[in-house]
């Protein structure tokens, strides 16, 4: 059987954990900071762990990093 393919954009947004939940950037950072809130700002840092529904998604992305 041939290989399956790794989405390129999949495998340069996410990343999986070792219990193999999946972690993103934090979204909403990227333009239009000074109309954004303090408490947004700061809630908005570093990365977060993706909902079960959406790494689902991600996973069929990324055949092998399980």
């Amino acid at each position: 059987m041939p290989k399956m393919k790794t989405k390129s954009g999949a495998k340069k947004r996410f990343s999986m954990t070792a219990s193999g939940k999946v972690k993103a950037g934090q979204a909403g950072k990227r333009h239009g900071m000074i109309k954004r809130t303090k408490k947004f700002i700061r809630d908005a840092r570093g990365n977060t762990i993706l909902s079960d529904q959406d790494s689902r998604i991600v996973k069929k992305y990324m055949p092998y990093d399980r």
